[in-house]
């Protein structure tokens, strides 16, 4: 009878043991993370009864969750790819409606500019014409000024959130080295603390989102954490700290690495940070970021340094040669922190060839003896030659010149247009001083026997080298016998092209006339056309009175239209259009992404739900189960009781 009464006490307690599971898989059905549990039961062995032997009952081995580590694994990874892309998206889609607003954009301002200019060409004496250019230039810089603003405000928002992120993670970090150390003191040979198990599984599932992390099993039932190429995040019971501090080359631009609490930081390349928020908002700032800003200062330094070039070729209404229109763009140069405090070098980069710029940042670094800069967006070198410099070297555009006495590893960063939308201001404030005009004038005398004529003419950068400048006219008289021109200048050399082939003539030399050849000396350029007669002549001298003159103006406006971008292959707005399209097409491709990265998350959630989830159909027929085995078992002890009754009474 006491066996009987002990195998009923058996299952009763496995039906209770089985009930309290059932009931907690029921009231944690929506419990993030929790893992479905089971009690697991088997027979308590057997006695022999000369018989045979005979069974002793049931006893609960053991409460199992079911775990799939796999799976587990797989949800997270689809998490936290998931995570990364709507960080990118979210702040893509900023950028993208910024540049395609087709009011607040820079397309409308552009068409207003060079329509202003267009408007003044027409009309060169016209004060209206003149003030209403220089309101449309003050209104192109302040449109970049506001679209660089913008860009630097959603530069600054990431900043916070990575700031955020990096302190969300610590405190991840701390947590799961923690709970490792618990798990650790709890787990037996032959039981495990589900509860924390399932509360470390959500810890790490959190941790995810932020920053795509890989799991290892260590010792004792704990986990290790690491993140990007193998950086540890928590090792057992200890976890390591991250931190941010600011870039050692740009003031504006957080970096992420190792930090103690002595206050050291060690930093970590981007390129470890993958997955999860953190890895979306590096990946966008470091990609589309960086492309939109410097995009738009190539356009805003391309056309400012373009415009210059032109307008000092000119002639304003006071009669003197033009002055620079925009206010020059310095590129921004960043002395690295960690350079020797003996240094002395100085990098200074400012653009001067719009056709040269590229949107890529540089590095410039001290070898020990020469400095060599690196295009960062493939790698090409340029070395500074020779060093120390005697006249500024021009690389991609920008105009180097370094002074001061360098130290082994120096290192500077350069990024030439990145301010440049933000830096573009005008510098030319009274109308009268916007050249219009071109600073020649050419004459063919009435007095001339033959049908020769000579163009308007033009100069280019040339003129501008001391003593090239015409401040008197310069007769050229036509010999018919040796079909040559003569009274060229005595110290310049003139060039006469004739369908794209140059011909040089020395200082002195005839000069042989070809109809409709471009003839060019210091930097004066004409045509001579037709069939002049002998002693013909043509004079070329300055523009002494340029008030309706538009030529230059001319020239101003035929920019907009003009391949000066990227070695001559685009022009501005195509320069801005490929931005926006680059944009739009990265926030497009966010999009498309982020929704097959949704069904990737739905597809392992479920196949991570069919393993581990809770059913609560299932649950409740359990229940009834449990309940029926908890009564059956109870009707075996009361059997028993009844029987050890009835052989007392036997006695009795």
């Amino acid at each position: 009878m006491s066996s009987l009464l002990s195998i009923g006490k058996s299952g009763l307690l496995a039906a209770q043991v089985g009930l309290s599971t059932t009931g907690n898989n029921i009231t944690n059905a929506n419990t993030p993370g929790y893992n479905r549990q089971v009690a697991i039961q088997g027979d308590t062995g057997t006695q022999y009864q000369g018989f045979g032997y005979v069974g002793t009952g049931t006893e609960v081995e053991a409460v199992r969750r079911f775990y799939d580590n796999f799976l587990a694994t797989s949800l997270r990874n689809a998490e936290a790819n998931q995570a990364s892309l709507d960080a990118y998206s979210a702040q893509i889609g900023q950028i993208d409606n910024l540049l395609a607003d087709p009011t607040a954009g820079l397309s409308p301002a552009l068409q207003d500019f060079f329509n202003g200019v267009q408007n003044a060409t027409a009309s060169p004496a016209s004060s209206a014409a003149r003030q209403s250019l220089l309101s449309n230039a003050e209104s192109l810089a302040s449109r970049f000024q506001g679209m660089s603003a913008r860009l630097n405000e959603v530069a600054a928002g990431v900043n916070n959130q990575m700031v955020s992120n990096v302190g969300e993670i610590n405190a991840y970090a701390k947590k799961l080295a923690d709970i490792n150390n618990t798990i650790a003191g709890l787990t037996t040979s032959t039981a495990e603390p589900n509860d924390l198990l399932d509360k470390r599984d959500q810890m790490l599932t959190e941790l995810n989102k932020l920053v795509k992390v890989t799991v290892t099993p260590g010792d004792n039932n704990m986990l290790n954490v690491q993140f990007g190429t193998g950086q540890p995040l928590v090792v057992g019971n200890k976890p390591f700290q991250l931190g941010t501090s600011t870039s050692p080359t740009d003031a504006s631009r957080i970096t992420i690495g190792y930090a103690t609490d002595s206050g050291a930081f060690t930093e970590l390349p981007d390129t470890v940070f993958t997955g999860g928020q953190l890895g979306g908002l590096i990946e966008f700032r470091d990609g589309a970021m960086d492309r939109a800003q410097n995009s738009l200062g190539q356009v805003a330094a391309g056309l400012a340094t373009a415009f210059n070039a032109q307008h000092v070729l000119g002639q304003d209404q006071n009669g003197a040669l033009g002055t620079n229109f925009f206010n020059p763009i310095n590129a921004y140069v960043g002395t690295n922190t960690r350079n020797s405090p003996l240094s002395t070098a100085q990098v200074t980069a400012v653009v001067t060839d719009a056709g040269g710029l590229t949107a890529s940042d540089y590095s410039v670094d001290y070898d020990g003896t020469n400095f060599n800069v690196t295009r960062k967006s493939d790698g090409k070198i340029t070395q500074i030659n020779p060093f120390p410099q005697t006249t500024p070297q021009v690389i991609d555009g920008v105009s180097y010149s370094i002074t001061g006495t360098p130290q082994p590893k120096d290192n500077f960063l350069v990024r030439p247009t990145y301010n440049a939308a933000k830096d573009i201001t005008v510098a030319i404030k009274d109308r009268d001083k916007i050249a219009l005009a071109a600073p020649i004038a050419t004459a063919a005398p009435t007095t001339n026997v033959g049908n020769g004529k000579i163009s308007a003419g033009s100069v280019d950068k040339n003129y501008l080298t001391p003593g090239n400048a015409v401040t008197a006219p310069i007769t050229l008289t036509y010999d018919k016998a040796s079909g040559s021109f003569s009274g060229f200048p005595p110290n310049q050399d003139v060039t006469v092209t004739v369908n794209g082939t140059a011909t040089v003539y020395p200082v002195g030399t005839p000069v042989p006339y070809t109809d409709g050849a471009n003839i060019s000396f210091g930097g004066v350029n004409f045509a001579i056309s037709g069939t002049p007669a002998d002693l013909d002549t043509f004079t070329v001298g300055p523009n002494t009175s340029g008030v309706g003159d538009s030529r230059n103006g001319a020239l101003l406006g035929a920019l907009q239209t003009k391949n000066i971008l990227d070695n001559g292959a685009a022009t501005f707005q195509t320069t801005y259009a490929q931005m926006v399209n680059y944009v739009g097409t990265k926030a497009r491709e966010a999009q498309i992404s982020g929704t097959a990265a949704d069904a990737a998350v739905t597809q392992a959630t479920k196949a991570q739900q069919e393993v581990s989830g809770v059913n609560l159909d299932e649950e409740a027929a359990n229940l009834l189960r449990y309940q029926q085995a908890y009564q059956a078992s109870g009707k075996v002890m009361q059997v028993a009781s009844q029987l050890f009754d009835t052989v007392l009474s036997i006695g009795r």
